[in-house]
């Protein structure tokens, strides 16, 4: 048996399976964002360690012997917080998380040092970890005068399982710290930040083993003490593992809280005025580039608290058939947007509304805007040297066939609905737990789902949403103008 702990922003998941990696149970707890002031984003790390015990609890009372039969544990988690500890492992303070923007100003300083993108391959964004740690030296000197390590979420969990101060390349690539050519730490950017790599955990590549359990949680557990911990991946890299997104040319079109349109690369393409992330995969000489859109689901979510109708009742609206763009645009940015503005300030829009504008248009227009969002992040992926011939949909927006259909016909390719099953971070973390313990072949290991269907662009109505683009287009540069 396998297990995979995924550190999510709103809960964690532990998730079992066997050698032939087939699902055997999981167990799940709730975590809550603390948000004290506008644009503060944050979490307890204490808190990841309790849920992270009812999690396993969870599993343990359900499949105890199962629980028992585990070889191996793989970790994921959400990328970019800062965890900061003092010299003796304590909290100093709570974690800085992914969707905090207070240091937006810390992050264009440093992005204005050229090294930053020449090194990382990315702009620096006000989500990653190092303008997070500028920002605690300006304004809590007293808290960065004690950081002793700078740890991201999901390896806090390590530090607790194993006691090992260690991360991999995949999740410290969203730091700004990160040689992601080389795949090291750079100290001339951490001293830019007034750190050095004393201060970083150690690394390792994500199939590796990365410490092994402590007798206490195995004894409390019933795993076997010294059960490895591999070394993991971030959240988007640990979904791509899960769902075979490993070879170069496969992509996959996540809609989640937040929005991803993720393509693997058997090589380093960094473009960074492109806005496309461009990180080191959780697999030895791999990478992969990302376009993020902050409000994906995010998006419907807002528009259903407003409108009192639950998600799903709004997309059932709208009915089966794709229908043309009705003139009323959506601009998805309720918190900015990373592809391919880096724009933590603007905000998002409807336009074009009449008297006879009612809510199913208002629906079909978010599902649109998010649509051309990763229209958006298709064409940066294009100008960054990939270009994608069909992805896989996940994430819980990809239950709603008309935004699929929506989304394959913005893009103008194919879009993979994988059949039933649960192909996301833990699974992917499961299977790293798997490669670590066992020396399997990472390509062998992290396959694709079999396809269940397949839905093709509307070709009737390619040119209609190719002009709503354009209109969607230049709403940015005249929105930006009243509202950033």
């Amino acid at each position: 048996m396998y297990l995979g702990l995924d550190l999510g922003t709103s809960g964690v998941k532990a998730l079992l399976i066997d050698a032939g990696q087939k699902i055997i149970g999981s167990g799940h707890a709730s975590l809550d964002v603390s948000r004290p002031h506008p644009g503060w984003s944050e979490q307890n790390p204490t808190d990841w360690i309790r849920a992270c015990e009812t999690a396993i609890a969870e599993l343990k009372a359900s499949h105890p012997k199962e629980l028992a039969a585990v070889k191996g544990i793989g970790l994921s988690g959400h990328m970019h917080g800062a965890t900061l500890l003092d010299a003796g492992d304590q909290v100093l303070r709570p974690c800085i998380l992914w969707n905090d923007t207070r240091s937006h100003a810390e992050a264009a300083a440093l992005d204005a040092n050229p090294r930053f993108r020449q090194l990382t391959g990315n702009i620096v964004f006000p989500g990653f970890t190092a303008p997070k740690l500028a920002w605690v030296k300006n304004n809590e000197p007293s808290v960065f005068a004690k950081v002793a390590k700078v740890l991201l979420p999901k390896d806090f969990l390590r530090l607790w399982l194993t006691g090992e101060h260690i991360s991999e390349m995949s999740d410290s690539a969203g730091t700004s710290w990160l040689d992601v050519g080389k795949r090291r730490w750079s100290p001339e950017l951490l001293a830019a930040t007034s750190l050095d790599e004393r201060q970083m955990p150690s690394l390792v590549e994500g199939t590796e083993k990365a410490g092994a359990l402590r007798a206490e949680l195995a004894a409390s557990w019933g795993i076997a003490s010294g059960t490895p911990v591999a070394g993991g991946a971030g959240d988007n890299a640990a979904s791509a593992c899960g769902m075979g997104t490993v070879g170069a040319g496969h992509a996959f079109v996540s809609l989640g809280t937040s929005g991803v349109l993720f393509a693997a690369n058997a090589s380093y393409l960094p473009n960074p005025a492109s806005a496309v992330h461009t990180f080191c995969h959780a697999l030895p000489n791999t990478w992969h580039q990302m376009g993020v859109i902050l409000s994906a689901t995010d998006s419907l979510n807002w528009l259903s608290e407003i409108s009192g109708k639950k998600a799903g009742e709004l997309t059932a609206e709208l009915g089966d058939v794709l229908k043309a763009p009705s003139g009323v645009s959506f601009l998805p940015y309720l918190s900015g947007e990373r592809t391919p503005h880096n724009d933590s300030a603007i905000r998002g829009s409807f336009t074009g509304l009449a008297h006879e504008s009612g809510r199913a248009v208002l629906t079909q227009a978010v599902l649109e805007g998010v649509a051309f969002a990763f229209r958006d992040s298709l064409e940066a992926l294009k100008t960054a040297g990939t270009d994608l011939t069909r992805v896989t949909a996940i994430g819980g927006g990809s239950r709603s066939r008309y935004w699929l259909k929506a989304i394959a016909t913005a893009l103008q390719v194919p879009v993979d609905i994988p059949a039933d099953g649960d192909f996301g971070a833990a699974f992917g973390a499961a299977r790293l737990g798997l490669i670590a313990a066992t020396g399997a072949d990472p390509l062998a290991v992290c396959t694709a789902p079999r396809t269940d269907a397949t839905i093709e662009p509307d070709a009737a109505l390619g040119g209609a949403y190719a002009d709503a683009y354009q209109r969607y287009r230049a709403l940015y540069p005249a929105i930006k103008g009243v509202t950033a």
